[in-house]
């Protein structure tokens, strides 16, 4: 008999709606049913895509003596962290600053108030590995509950009144100008893996916020080794089993420290921030590779991910009927079976799949080290191989659409495709933002995500108002559509108005004023898998303040930003990617490229194509006729004796008018 969540919007919680286990949603009605009760909560928290969460959910939440348990002794509460961050950040701090560590599944107890008092993440149906089982563990809570409840109480109330001093605590503001983004790519230098790539050990995640720092440091300062760690690892990453060889798109992250084995999870997040990586590399090097991946990642995107409502889906899962590449991985066997023998041997070659393997049971990742001496060859080999793993049982789909990597993926495909003229994509981003703003918007609010055409009722976060806010202006950019414009600002003006902290300039709660009251208002400074919010918001007012006739609030805003972040950013680079890429537009301006004229005048495409290939990363480039409606960089730029020409700007002095390609070149070349 289904549960509580056969009602859920969220694919994660459908996963759990046959369960045994009678899991609720969270709410306030959950708590009050633990408080009649005299029950503690056991809180679960996960995501479609998770490996370690199916483990679980197998071992323990399918199996009825582990459910009769949980149902006597608990209420019991499932959480997709991906719809409600909030909740997840509240707790994983709790989860981190008990056990040293976090991930997911995460699991916690908290009393009917909600306060925690035990967390950990995977628990084992069997003691193993100096683990309790899990059973071990929910016999353990009971017990302390009954026996000693009042303690276990009173210890909770600790832990919650720690964790809310913890979450007030900021660091004191600090400058991030030129000296030190140049310290920040130094400790990058000190760290880079002069081997592999990246930066540290196993596991390796793609770095792309780095990346992209990394990238418009060196497009300001000329730095050779920025360019260098940028373009070694992203020849590295595409080059290894973490890329997809046959359709495009990366994993997660590897397991290893050379980018061979991955994690089979593919995130969209993780794609889009990577194909805003390539297509800035496929411009700053001349080699192919850069410019392919951006094509075969776009290509997943909008093949695997796209939703029909016009949406990004969140991921593909990282098991294949419970088994992690089943899918992806091959041996020289199944080669040759698709291939015939010397065709099969030749792929084996080239992609690295030996009789040992690289993965499980003598089954290896595709890897492509080198490019194939035959490419012809390749291609058709590609493509029969590809044939026969669509045959194969595919990974699920977790189809909701969440607001912030959406965002993310109008960013990458608009900006993306404006620079390396793929017009296809920049459409794909406009029939996406207009799935957010008409579904997602409501009331001139942000909800979190949606899925089939339904939006959900989580509110917004930061992250979703930046991420999309950052998305529509390179929307408006591609296009010169002033609507697009506005739709930013007055993102921007709810995230000034409801997330900014009154008392510390520049520091932003990820959650509104008026949002759900949780144990503590969650203030994320530092960058993951993903920008914090706060640091896309910075990107994003930084962007539209050389946009908007009156660029002063937005760029204070940014600044203080800036500023407040400024240790992590220069101390923790690794974990302050955006904010440094941020920080590289700022000192640099930004950049603003104005190019007047006709859009069908083939000599003022030419500009607009030249600048948008050859500017830094953060450079504004707008096209439109003179003085566009509603577009105030065009504002007061005339035509140069009656045809087009690009106004370059740097802060508020800008240089005469460029009409040919060679004057734009020097207006726009890579200098100090």
């Amino acid at each position: 008999m289904p549960n509580r969540l056969a009602a859920a919007t969220s694919p994660y919680l459908l996963q759990h709606a046959d369960n045994p286990i009678d899991w609720w949603e969270w709410s306030d009605e959950a708590f009050a049913a633990a408080a009649d009760r005299d029950v503690p909560v056991l809180l679960s928290v996960g995501y479609a895509a998770c490996h370690w969460c199916h483990v679980m959910a197998h071992e323990s939440f399918e199996d009825a003596a582990t459910a009769e348990q949980v149902n006597a002794g608990f209420v019991a509460i499932k959480v997709d962290r991906e719809e409600r961050p909030d909740i997840d950040a509240v707790y994983m701090s709790a989860t981190q600053a008990m056990t040293g560590q976090g991930g997911w599944p995460m699991t916690c107890f908290l009393t009917p108030a909600g306060e925690p008092f035990h967390c950990g993440t995977y628990y084992p149906s069997t003691p193993r590995h100096g683990m309790p089982s899990f059973r071990q563990l929910l016999d353990a809570v009971t017990t302390a509950w009954r026996e000693d409840g009042a303690r276990v109480r009173g210890a909770a109330g600790e832990i919650a009144a720690r964790l809310v001093d913890n979450a007030t605590v900021s660091l004191p503001p600090a400058p991030v100008g030129p000296e030190e983004l140049e310290r920040a790519a130094a400790g990058l230098s000190a760290q880079f893996d002069e081997g592999a790539g990246g930066f540290g050990g196993a596991p390796k995640f793609p770095p792309s916020m780095v990346l992209e720092f990394l990238l418009r440091h060196h497009e300001r300062t000329g730095s050779g080794d920025a360019l260098r760690m940028a373009a070694l690892t992203g020849e590295a990453m595409a080059r290894g089993g973490m890329y997809d060889q046959l359709a495009g798109g990366f994993s997660r992250y590897s397991v290893d420290a050379q980018w061979v084995v991955p994690h089979f999870e593919k995130m969209l997040y993780d794609n889009a921030l990577l194909l805003r990586v390539y297509a800035h590399l496929a411009r700053r090097t001349e080699v192919s590779l850069p410019r392919r991946v951006a094509d075969e990642t776009a290509a997943f995107l909008l093949r695997d991910l796209r939703t029909a409502e016009g949406g990004f889906a969140s991921a593909l899962d990282a098991d294949t009927e419970g088994v992690e590449g089943l899918t992806y991985a091959w041996t020289p066997a199944q080669l040759r079976e698709v291939l015939g023998d010397e065709d099969g041997e030749w792929a084996a070659a080239l992609l690295t799949v030996t009789d040992s393997g690289t993965f499980e049971h003598g089954s290896s990742t595709l890897q492509l080290l080198r490019d194939p001496d035959d490419p012809a060859r390749w291609d058709r080999i590609r493509a029969a191989l590809l044939a026969s793993r669509d045959t194969r049982p595919q990974p699920a789909r977790d189809d909701k659409v969440v607001t912030a990597w959406n965002g993310l993926a109008i960013l990458a495909l608009a900006e993306g495709g404006a620079a390396t003229g793929r017009p296809e994509w920049i459409a794909a981003a406009a029939e996406a933002t207009e799935l957010l703003l008409r579904l997602h918007l409501v009331d001139g609010r942000l909800r979190r995500s949606s899925r089939d055409g339904v939006v959900g009722a989580a509110a917004g976060v930061l992250e979703d108002y930046a991420c999309l806010a950052d998305g529509l202006l390179a929307l408006h950019q591609a296009t010169g559509s002033p609507r697009w414009l506005r739709a930013a600002t007055d993102l921007l003006d709810v995230a000034l108005q409801h997330f900014a902290d009154p008392e510390r300039p520049g520091t932003f709660y990820d959650t509104a004023d008026d949002a759900e009251a949780l144990l503590h208002r969650p203030h994320e400074i530092t960058d993951n898998a993903t920008p914090c919010g706060s640091s896309a918001l910075a990107s994003a007012l930084l962007t539209a303040s050389v946009l908007v006739d009156d660029p002063t609030r937005y760029r204070a805003a940014a600044e203080d930003a800036l500023r407040a972040a400024g240790v992590v950013a220069e101390k923790h680079p690794r974990f302050g990617g955006h904010w440094l890429t941020a920080a590289e537009a700022m000192v640099r301006g930004p950049l603003q490229v104005a190019v007047v004229g006709a859009g069908d005048d083939p000599a003022c495409a030419r500009l607009v194509a030249h600048a948008r290939h050859i500017a830094p990363g953060g450079t504004v480039v707008v096209p439109g006729e003179p003085d566009a409606e509603g577009v105030p960089l065009l504002a007061d730029r005339p035509l140069v004796h009656g045809g087009p020409a690009a106004y370059v700007c740097r802060g508020f002095v800008c240089e005469r008018p460029s009409r040919t390609l060679e004057e734009l070149t020097a207006s726009l070349v890579l200098r100090p």
